[in-house]
């Protein structure tokens, strides 16, 4: 599934339903096989998201199954997003929908491109995941809801899964940091200002 309602501002919460990916070490050519990294523009890489491996399970794959069509959180395990430090990756993730990660951990600069399209990645202990995975699995049409305060999850049926969220992507993501465009917007004045007083812009 594709969207064009792309996450703007404060960051404060996550909610809908999950899709889970099994797997340690899934990196970015999995995520979009590197074909795709020659379009001009993201559009329409949602619908490439996982192409290869989709294209192996002829339908059953997650991304590809009914049920979890519009799912807006990712769980998946250790180091996912390693590899290449192609940004083509989170955009996929999020043009397909997701708006939330959940895993072991992940790789450094995914994390990074992910933080700069206001996609919040929370890490848990191994059990922890794998717990999520299974009452996940086990329904796959239960509503969550995720905190960035409290940094944790909670089901429809009340289950409460305690997550982890670095303090300083926290604030970021809270206080709409995160979002570089809009900064710039906001700061327009500054930003004249100080482009008018520059020699090499006023004819130096």
């Amino acid at each position: 599934m594709t969207t064009s309602s792309f996450p703007f501002g404060p960051v404060s919460a996550v909610r809908g339903r999950a899709v889970v990916i099994a797997g340690d070490d899934i990196d970015t050519d999995r995520i979009i096989p590197a074909r795709f990294l020659k379009c001009v523009t993201f559009d329409g890489l949602g619908e490439q998201v996982f192409a290869d491996d989709r294209a192996e399970l002829s339908g059953e794959h997650p991304f590809d199954r009914a049920e979890l069509q519009g799912a807006s959180v990712l769980v998946v395990n250790r180091n996912f997003g390693c590899g290449s430090s192609r940004e083509h990756a989170p955009q996929a993730l999020m043009r397909w929908g997701i708006r939330a990660l959940v895993g072991e951990s992940f790789a450094e600069i995914f994390y990074g491109n992910c933080l700069a399209l206001g996609i919040p990645c929370f890490t848990a202990s191994h059990a922890s995941v794998l717990s999520l995975q299974e009452a996940l699995i086990a329904d796959n049409y239960q509503e969550l809801s995720l905190s960035l305060a409290t940094a944790s999850l909670e089901n429809s049926q009340g289950q409460l899964w305690q997550l982890e969220l670095q303090s300083g992507p926290q604030q970021m993501l809270a206080s709409g940091q995160w979002d570089a465009t809009s900064q710039l917007l906001a700061n327009d004045g500054e930003l004249a200002r100080t482009a008018a007083s520059l020699p090499y812009i006023n004819g130096f």
